[in-house]
């Protein structure tokens, strides 16, 4: 017991586990690394507690990774589901608040706990601190401390069991998922064609504008035999063959532009050199294809940029993003020149620069302490909320004079992994060292009243969810979680799938759901 006085080794072995036992199944189903947050409510009980300084350094480091990774998809997603989604994050707080209303009138709950109850049993802190502003009252706090445990396992074992609930498989959804992002990203596809329209023969490849004409990019082009890399100035001939790259659409367009396909073979000539390149030079990220002008500097042409798994079809108003894999046809004496101007170090893609990563963090802190003031209503994004808004906007900015705001896969993962270990173990034992206590001072009363906030909100939710916003299961728990503003919630949701289909739905729905629970809490105190 001496040992487990120690915070970093009771830490360590709170984790280790939370491992074991997440890997246990029982009718299928395990916790995964959610299981860390029970293991310490065990470990909480018996008075071993990590410090809070763990919870909080776990909490932005988790929450910075998440908006780094959902931010690209999260302004895409907004434009096209964040009506939708804010409507479903309203329609939970809001459900939420008018049970917390309801237990006010009918069990002659004191508001001041029954807002504390709320803010706990949807585990919001900005929501706690503004019920204790607008109170003035210690009560709000206990009612808090009441919410909380229950709010923090109650949305984890909802988020885990939901799928078989609604008797919806993960696998299905992310093949779903997957299915939307090809409508999106169509697969890019590479076809050989002979010249043979004649409105096209003896035009050189500028003059018929062939990659704004169809979308596809001609990569080859073979005239007496002899293949080259094309320049706006080749001229195309009857009975050339032209290799095109592009998606299905663009390709039909260049058989209607050029003329038939064929399945002739078009050899690489001994000069000519088609390569993969990483994108690792910070000087070309964010700079389009367009200004780095390959072809008229060096006779080369990006054919295919290989983005996040997903193939896309470069045009010259295509920025280049940290990790991209470019497709690039040259000359083989420009090729290594060519290959420099992107840095292709795949040393460096697996460095991690933790610079971008002290920089967000301390503006999202920075932001998060920001108050804003509305007549006699005022709120702030606080710490999860202003790192979370900082991360998505960096995210989204990409590059900032020599600083990258992204991150590579592995480094990404290893880091949210890491701080999200730290937060549930810190959360966990701070809830267990209380459960407890609480039980025996307000009875079973006042947990019946906050699992009832944190439970039937989200069983409505995920009924409607499912039938009436018709949401991907995937995109669903991220709403929920995001809903409930539940970082352990998106923790379990994140140990479900390998997508970020939840993360871009949490991204979208936390801030709105933050600002209304502060108004909602500001109205039930205004009128009880």
């Amino acid at each position: 017991m001496e040992l487990l006085g120690n915070s970093y080794f009771a830490l360590f072995v709170i984790i280790a586990l939370g491992f074991i036992v997440g890997r246990i199944k029982v009718f299928g189903l395990s916790l995964d690394v959610s299981a860390v947050i029970f293991v310490a409510l065990v470990f909480g009980h018996y008075g071993i507690v990590i410090p809070k300084d763990f919870q909080y350094l776990g909490l932005v480091l988790f929450i910075f990774t998440i908006g780094i990774q959902a931010g690209p998809g999260f302004f895409e997603s907004f434009k096209k589901e964040g009506r939708q989604l804010a409507g479903f994050a309203s329609l939970l707080i809001v459900l939420a608040s008018v049970i917390t209303v309801f237990i006010i009138t009918v069990f002659k709950i004191d508001p001041n706990i029954a807002v504390g109850l709320l803010t706990g049993s949807l585990t919001s802190t900005p929501g706690l601190a503004a019920a204790i502003d607008y109170t003035g009252s210690p009560l709000a706090s206990i009612g808090y401390g009441v919410g909380y445990p229950f709010g923090v396992i109650g949305v984890i074992l909802f988020i885990r069991f939901l799928p078989k609930i609604l008797g919806t498989s993960i696998a299905k959804a992310e093949e779903e998922h997957l299915a939307v992002l090809k409508d999106e990203f169509p697969e890019v596809v590479k076809r050989n064609f002979v010249v043979e329209n004649e409105n096209v023969v003896g035009k050189t490849i500028g003059e018929l504008r062939i990659r704004f004409m169809t979308k596809a990019v001609v990569s080859r082009v073979v005239h007496d035999g002899v293949a080259v890399t094309p320049t706006p100035q080749t001229l195309l001939l009857k009975g050339d063959l032209i290799k095109a790259v592009g998606t299905e659409e663009a390709l039909k367009n260049v058989e209607l532009l050029i003329g038939p396909q064929t399945d002739q073979e078009i050899s690489i000539d001994a000069k000519y050199d088609v390569r993969s390149v990483l994108v690792t030079n910070k000087e070309v990220v964010n700079k389009t294809v367009g200004q780095i002008n390959l072809l008229h500097t060096y006779g080369a042409t990006i054919t295919r940029i290989r983005r996040a798994g997903i193939n896309i079809v470069p045009s010259p108003s295509s920025k280049l993003q940290f990790g991209d894999k470019l497709v690039i046809a040259s000359s083989r004496a420009n090729m290594d020149m060519v290959s420099r101007i992107f840095g292709n170090d795949q040393k460096r893609l697996s460095d991690t620069d933790i610079l971008p990563v002290a920089l967000g963090i301390i503006l999202g802190v920075l932001v998060g302490k920001i108050s804003i003031a509305m007549g006699t209503f005022a709120f702030s994004l606080g710490l999860t909320g202003g790192v979370l808004v900082v991360a998505l906007v960096l995210s989204r900015i990409g590059k900032t004079g020599p600083i990258l705001w992204t991150m590579t896969g592995a480094a990404n993962q290893l880091v949210r992994q890491f701080g999200l270990l730290l937060f549930l173990a810190a959360v966990g034992t701070g809830a267990g060292q209380k459960i407890v206590e609480t039980f025996n001072q307000y009875g079973i009363e006042l947990f019946l009243y906050g699992g009832a906030i944190t439970i039937l909100p989200m069983i409505v939710a995920g009924i409607l969810g499912k039938y009436f916003f018709k949401m991907n299961i995937l995109t669903l728990l991220g709403a929920i979680s995001g809903s409930m503003t539940s970082t352990p919630g998106l923790a379990a949701a994140d140990s479900m799938t390998d997508t970020n289909a939840h993360s871009i739905a949490y991204a979208t729905v936390y801030p709105v759901a933050m600002v209304l629970l502060i108004i909602c809490v500001q109205l039930i105190t205004m009128f009880f």
